[in-house]
């Protein structure tokens, strides 16, 4: 199969492939539209069992950076860079310097940040290189890591969830939360403030032990965590959580988290809505990290400093989108990704023709 033949493929206006033998980077970026600005995405560094699975990872990410940008009404398009490697132990400050000569060698079209496996630190090496890096830190237009803010993000997008499927607040909601990483772990805490009663799984143990002392949540095996007795299913670890093999076994009536592409491909979000489960769609509710993101560019294309009003006004409009699709599959009955697909699609397209016209 070709690289154009791949179902992921879906119209990306480039992959680009980059490696240097001296520091070992094998770095895939993949940009899907740069129909509404340039395509900003995170870079993932993961160990990949192939080439090509990293190929597959980087085109749907991208296209999903493509639909979550436009879903947050930014002037980005989509895009995403993964770096073949194990981010414990393969990770040095010469391997990310070279990815910020592959990030520049794209002049602009593409703005990178942090993703699974890749940290501030890491990125302040590559931006010796570029300057199309965000998600720093030290500078007057610096946003920092974005995760806290995808975080809020979610959450709010869990209580508003709770509140239209279960009619309650959070307090005594149990929310099982697949993977306690960044996003995962200040998810975590923030639903224990609000009285919500945790189920919590990780590769991780170390720090899956610490945050369940600090929450007082109940730990499982990673497998387990689809069988757990529970009202809200947050999904924040790798994608493809949610399949015709898992929904059997999931119990919760809200899937809500953090994960990019959550479902492991259509017939799972038709088979959720079948089964009654409502789906927040993983690229509207995690959207708070690229609206950090997308305030740091935007500071740093005007010469300004960052804004948090900016970033916290962009994550209130961002929760009023996810109820307008929650509203319209309800009154159309059908899966909410399906609404949020089209929306997406729509304002890119529309973007696309806006440009040509002018």
């Amino acid at each position: 199969m070709t690289l154009f033949d791949s179902p992921a493929f879906e119209g990306h206006e480039g992959v680009h492939a980059f490696s240097d033998e001296k520091t070992g980077l094998k770095a895939i970026i993949a940009v899907h539209s740069t129909a509404r600005g340039p395509a900003a995405g995170g870079c993932r560094m993961w160990p990949y069992a192939s080439a090509e699975d990293a190929l597959t990872d980087a085109l749907k990410l991208s296209r999903a950076m493509s639909y979550k940008n436009a879903m947050a009404d930014l002037e980005l398009g989509g895009g995403k860079s993964v770096i073949i490697g194990d981010s414990r132990t393969q990770k040095t400050p010469a391997l990310f310097e070279a990815f910020g000569r592959a990030v520049e060698d794209l002049g602009g079209k593409y703005w990178t940040a942090e993703d699974v496996g890749v940290s501030v630190a890491d990125l302040t090496h590559a931006r010796r290189h570029t300057r199309y890096v965000a998600g720093l830190e030290g500078h007057e237009a610096a946003s920092g890591d974005p995760s806290p803010v995808t975080a809020e993000g979610v959450f709010r997008g869990v209580r508003l969830c709770v509140q239209r499927a279960l009619k309650r607040d959070l307090s005594g909601v149990r929310v099982a939360i697949q993977g306690v990483g960044n996003v995962g772990g200040y998810l975590a805490q923030k639903l224990h403030a609000a009285g919500a009663r945790l189920v919590l799984t990780d590769v991780n143990t170390e720090a899956l032990s610490r945050l369940a002392a600090a929450t007082g949540a109940e730990i499982v095996a990673p497998n387990a965590i689809f069988d757990a007795d529970v009202d809200v299913f947050a999904p924040c670890a790798l994608g493809g959580a949610i399949s015709l093999d898992t929904l059997p076994r999931i119990r919760a009536r809200i899937i809500a988290g953090g994960a990019n592409n959550q479902l492991a491909d259509a017939d799972a979000g038709r088979e959720l809505f079948n089964r009654g489960i409502l789906y927040a769609p993983d690229y509207v509710i995690n959207g708070g990290g690229i609206i950090n993101v997308a305030g740091e560019i935007r500071a740093l294309e005007r010469g300004e400093a960052f804004d948090p009003a900016w970033v916290d006004a962009k994550l209130d409009r961002l929760a009023l989108t996810l109820e307008e699709v929650l509203e319209q599959a309800l009154v159309e009955r059908r899966p909410t990704h399906e609404v949020a697909n089209e929306i997406a699609r729509a304002r890119i397209v529309g973007a696309a023709e806006k440009r040509a016209a002018a």
